[in-house]
């Protein structure tokens, strides 16, 4: 039978891969093997910068972890995988998505996105979406356009009133 400092630890283990993966907007697992450590940690890096997380788990805690939250991802769980844990629903997806361009090693296979199982289908549409401050950016562009056009035609409005006193 196993020790019991062990058996403690594994589900200490199991505790923070439930807890991250709740609190977390974006969990996608991906397979790793072939990457070198530098490419690792150029990957690590790039995530940090986005606010995410890379971790390396075994899968028995991992589906352990999910099965604590009701969460059907162990047919994506066979073989080696790590995780991606972010805040920004698109973000992370977008990091790996381009860092797979460049290595094709790393092969993303299904996550979670706000707490919805999602496959690597739709892993792929998301990683085509501009970022978040990018679509920001477009609605505002989107809103300042219209007042934008009327403060021009009532410049030129009033500039035709102010010519016409004159005359």
């Amino acid at each position: 039978m196993a020790n019991q400092k062990i058996l403690d630890k594994k589900q200490e283990i199991i505790d923070e891969i439930a807890e991250k993966t709740k609190n977390a907007t974006a969990t996608v697992l991906f397979e790793y093997q072939g990457l070198t450590v530098d490419e690792t940690n150029e990957l690590r890096r790039a995530l940090k910068e986005n606010d995410a997380e890379f971790k390396i788990y075994k899968n028995t805690l991992v589906k352990r972890a999910f099965d604590t939250l009701k969460i059907d991802l162990n047919d994506d769980l066979k073989g080696p995988k790590a995780m991606v844990f972010g805040q920004d629903p698109v973000a992370p997806v977008k990091v790996l998505y381009n860092f797979a361009k460049k290595h094709p090693a790393l092969v993303v296979k299904a996550g979670l996105i706000d707490g919805e199982k999602t496959d690597e289908a739709k892993l792929s549409e998301l990683s085509k979406l501009p970022s978040r401050e990018g679509l920001l950016t477009m609605l505002a562009s989107g809103l300042i356009y219209p007042l934008k056009s009327l403060s021009i035609c009532l410049d030129l409005y009033a500039k035709d009133l102010k010519e016409k006193e004159e005359n």
